[in-house]
């Protein structure tokens, strides 16, 4: 396993109470940086602060799809570590499974409001902290379905269609400070969220990843965390795949 070295560094992880946040949170931990995860399951970020020194990691109740809650929520990570260098937007939900036109309003919107408008909200908040230090690493996990779209998935697709040009947008305005914005395409890894789809939809996703398995949290740690170091200092808007072949571009 590489080394990064995140000494010195304060990381906000969204989502990061399991799956592929919670992964990337602990490799962080493990090379030296401070993080604070955010998560709004209150069972997940107790379980994770009985793991880890209060020194080194914060963990806060926080619904990113509300711009008060994600603006108080990074008060307190400025007051407790004085500074944020790393922001992981991971948090995300992927809604029911249905065709565009049986697909539930309501949800179509949840979909949205959480992975798309939550996404902008956190880095609308953050990325002023980041200018006035002149540093900052953002790494946004989109996904594959963001690239080709998924049958059944209109609303998880669009999300992270749209993730995807929100990196674009936030690369260009901010590559004349030291501050990076990239996206990863993961494709489906066995995560809590990937496994609550439908068996069938499941099944003809993984049928179209020609490494023939699921992305593994650590496959995907491992390039969201060097995506956030120092040394990734000059690729930003840019997208990097993690679909296992599946992705033509």
């Amino acid at each position: 396993m590489n080394s990064y070295d995140f000494n010195g560094r304060v990381a906000i992880v969204t989502g990061g109470g399991q799956g592929i946040g919670l992964t990337v949170a602990e490799r962080m931990l493990a090379s030296g940086g401070k993080v604070s995860v955010w998560d709004r399951d209150q069972k997940l970020v107790d379980a994770l602060a009985a793991r880890f020194p209060a020194t080194q990691l914060q963990v806060l109740n926080v619904d990113i799809g509300d711009l008060a809650s994600v603006e108080a929520a990074t008060a307190r990570v400025v007051a407790q570590f004085g500074r944020i260098d790393i922001l992981v937007n991971n948090a995300a939900i992927v809604g029911p499974n249905a065709n565009t036109w049986e697909y539930p309003p309501q949800a179509f919107m949840d979909v949205v409001h959480i992975g798309l408008v939550g996404t902008f909200f956190v880095s609308r908040t953050v990325i002023p902290h980041m200018i006035a230090q002149n540093y900052g690493r953002i790494v946004n996990l989109s996904s594959v379905a963001g690239k080709e779209g998924n049958p059944g998935a209109p609303a998880y697709s669009s999300t992270k269609a749209g993730v995807l040009a929100l990196t674009k947008s936030m690369g260009k305005e901010l590559a004349t400070y030291n501050i990076a914005v990239n996206a990863v395409t993961p494709a489906v890894a066995k995560t809590t969220m990937a496994m609550s789809q439908a068996p069938d939809f499941l099944k003809m996703i993984l049928a179209k990843i020609p490494r023939g398995r699921m992305l593994e949290l650590s496959e995907a740690a491992a390039m969201i965390c060097w995506l956030a170091t120092e040394e990734n200092s000059f690729t930003t808007g840019a997208v990097f795949d993690l679909s296992g072949g599946r992705a033509t571009y």
